[in-house]
Parts: structure tokens; sequence; C-alpha cells
């Protein structure tokens, strides 16, 4: 993967670290509340309760795990095989984890690893700025992901269609020569443009998780 020269030469800097903050610094500094109710699939105004998205998560990767099993076991003689993941509300808990690093997402965690244990490498696709670039591999690797390859946007990437510019991300791994067996995401914008052969949403409740 070519990655952006910029990029690389951030360093985790105060400032980088200073916007990592920022992003969960809305809910940590709100007072503590009363459990919300819980969101649906089907929208709701309530807050989204952890434990249910914790759920619908688990929900998913279970559609997820039998299909990945079956088709790494299915590869092809000299096939490359990758899978691609989002990073915000689906490797990490975005807008659960109030801290630095934050935590991963549980149950994609559980079937990222074995992907990776089996081969297949790991690749992550995300709206982030390039300037968060070194501080969310190291989040990543923290967690126990095997970073083949991270995507965040460059300068013009931040002006281009958020689906388009993922959809870019996506050929250029296929490009590299691999098969992209399966997108993981929470939003439309991770999972369209095609470029994986199945997609798997997890749950964003009608846009509440980002």
């Amino acid at each position: 993967m070519t990655r952006r020269p910029w990029a690389h030469r951030v360093s985790l800097t105060a400032v980088s670290v200073a916007a990592l903050a920022a992003m969960a610094a809305p809910a940590a500094t709100a007072a503590p509340a009363a459990p919300a109710e819980a969101a649906t699939a089907h929208g709701s105004s309530a807050k989204v309760d952890y434990a249910t998205w914790q759920k619908d998560c688990q929900t998913t990767m279970d559609q997820a795990l039998p299909y990945l099993k079956a088709r790494i076991a299915a590869a092809g003689a000299g096939e490359r095989q990758a899978v691609v993941f989002d990073i915000d509300n689906t490797t990490l808990e975005t807008d659960f984890g109030f801290s630095y690093p934050q935590p991963a997402n549980r149950p994609v965690l559980d079937v990222a690893r074995y992907a990776q244990e089996h081969g297949v490498k790991l690749f992550f696709v995300t709206a982030r700025p390039g300037i968060l670039y070194w501080p969310t591999e190291y989040n990543l690797e923290h967690d126990g992901y095997d970073v083949s390859g991270l995507y965040v946007r460059g300068l013009f990437d931040l002006f281009k269609d958020v689906a388009a510019y993922k959809t870019a991300q996506r050929v250029d791994i296929e490009n590299q020569g691999y098969t992209i067996i399966a997108n993981i995401g929470n939003s439309a914008t991770d999972l369209s443009g095609g470029h994986a052969e199945r997609t798997f949403k997890l749950p964003d409740y009608d846009g509440q998780l980002s």
C-alpha cells in the first residue's frame, strides 16, 4: 500500500493527542446520567445503550464469523485474503471509550483475531484525518489488531464524498493483489461501492453513532 508521505512524518504530538481527546470530550465531561432507554435498529430519539449496542454488534459478528471460517477454508491456491474494517464504533468503542487508547469493540476484535490468526490481512479505512494516523495505528495495535494497512484522509480527501473515498481505498487494496473477502462497518458509507465479496453492517441507530 502506498501511504501518504506527509501522514508518515506526523509524530505523536500534543496536537494529535488533543484531537483524539476532543473526539470524546462532550461525553467525557458530561455529568453521570441515569441509564438511557436503548435505541433500536428502527431508530429512537433516546441515547444508545451500551449493553444493547454490544448485543447488536455480537449478533452481526455471529453472522460474519461462520462466513469467514468457510471462506478462509475455501481460499484458492496463492489467494491473498483481506478484511477491511471501519474504525469509529466498528473496531473501536469511539462513542463509549472515553479514554486513550480507546477500547476495542470486543465482538469485532474476536472476529478480527480469528481472521488474522488464519493468515488474513486486516486493513482499516477511516474518515479520520491524516494527523491522527500514528495515534490511531497505535490504538489499534495496542488493542490486539494486526494492522496490515491503515488509510486515513489526506488534505484533498477531506473534500471528497466519504463513500467514494472509502471505495477508492478498497480498490487500492485490491490493486495490491488482495481479495477482500469481507468489509465491516457501521455506516452505509463504509460499505457502499462494492469491491468486497460480503459486507456486514454494525448498528448505527439511524446515525446516532458516528
